[in-house]
């Protein structure tokens, strides 16, 4: 397809893009990934280019992949912290003299470089649903350069391109594909839903058959499961949910423990933000846990998936990642491809 769309488009959900898109996406991806085996130069493709990187939360992958595939691009990336400058705020929240209003910062911003991307969830949001979001959305209304979603509070578009070229390199496609993200269980209650979302957001929109698993108490946000049952009868795959780990595991070909936050860590309305509750819901589900017993249950060619950084023993086990059907270091790679090939085709 043509590729003068993508230009200066943001990369905010993958609700955005179309399949077609998505495929030209995996494509670009595909060839960089070659060329950067063979050793093959491609810093022709953005060269002087300045990516303005703003991290709200912690990384290891997404800060280093979009770094080093700035440097391979031939651009550059800029880390800003914004507890070391003036924090990037929506109206009604600024402080005087520690905040800057969002609208100026990205006008600013969008005078200097070629991109803005940005990471928030969670404690910066004060774990409001759909907070982070928000001011990603705010971001983009106000730059001139296109916003790109390094994780918010409801969605991960780079996480999945990751994992659904996973897939395609391993099954050669996704029809006929049983694709399972099932929560698993973490110490940690503070986990946002952007992974599992945009992971069956992009499952369902390439054809995969989807199911989700969780205990009761897990549910996702319905908008998102409205949206994968629809684009899943459009591409010809399927959309279930279960409250069955062992059921979802039978005869998959995907599976994706991880854990997430339960309805009630959130704010109100989407919650009432009952921590003592949300550990309760946590801790009677330790049993959620993908072990070797879970992975026979699989389709025998079946592979393990993590977005990373999983919480080994209670996730998983080390038997399953560390073992041969887990591919989590293929998948924390293809993040470096498929960020180069979006901001290759927005960023020109």
């Amino acid at each position: 397809m043509k590729t003068e769309s993508f230009r200066g488009k943001d990369f905010m959900t993958l609700l955005d893009w179309s399949k077609e898109e998505i495929e030209t996406i995996l494509d670009v991806a595909t060839d960089l990934k070659r060329r950067f085996a063979l050793g093959e130069r491609h810093d022709h493709l953005l060269p002087g280019k300045t990516l303005f990187m703003i991290f709200y939360n912690q990384s290891l992958r997404t800060r280093n992949s979009f770094e080093a595939g700035m440097t391979q691009l031939g651009g550059h990336a800029h880390y800003l912290d914004p507890g070391k400058i003036y924090t990037p705020a929506l109206k009604g929240r600024e402080v005087a003299y520690s905040t800057e209003r969002v609208s100026d910062v990205a006008r600013t911003l969008s005078r200097m470089g070629h991109a803005i991307a940005i990471r928030c969830y969670g404690d910066p949001v004060d774990w409001v649903y759909g907070g982070a979001h928000e001011l990603l959305q705010e971001f983009a209304h106000w730059a001139h350069i296109p916003v790109l979603n390094m994780e918010d509070d409801k969605y991960h578009p780079f996480q999945a391109l990751a994992d659904i070229l996973t897939v395609r390199e391993k099954f050669g496609g996704f029809k006929g594909i049983k694709f399972v993200m099932s929560w698993a269980y973490s110490p940690s209650i503070h986990k946002p839903r952007a992974v599992p979302q945009s992971a069956i957001i992009a499952a369902t929109k390439m054809g995969c058959d989807t199911v989700l698993a969780h205990p009761k108490g897990m549910e996702l946000d319905p908008e998102v499961l409205k949206a994968c049952e629809e684009m899943a009868a459009k591409s010809g795959g399927s959309f279930r949910v279960t409250n069955d780990m062992e059921e979802a595991f039978e005869g998959a070909h995907v599976v994706y423990p991880k854990a997430w936050a339960p309805t009630v860590l959130f704010q109100p309305p989407v919650g009432n933000y009952d921590k003592d509750e949300a550990q309760r819901i946590f801790d009677a589900n330790k049993h959620w846990i993908c072990d070797s017993e879970k992975m026979k249950l699989a389709h025998p060619e079946a592979i393990y998936m993590h977005c990373l950084p999983c919480d080994r023993g209670f996730e998983v086990t080390d038997e399953v990642i560390d073992g041969p059907q887990s591919v989590v270091f293929d998948e924390a790679e293809n993040r470096l491809h498929v960020q180069k090939a979006v901001m290759a085709l927005t960023m020109r």
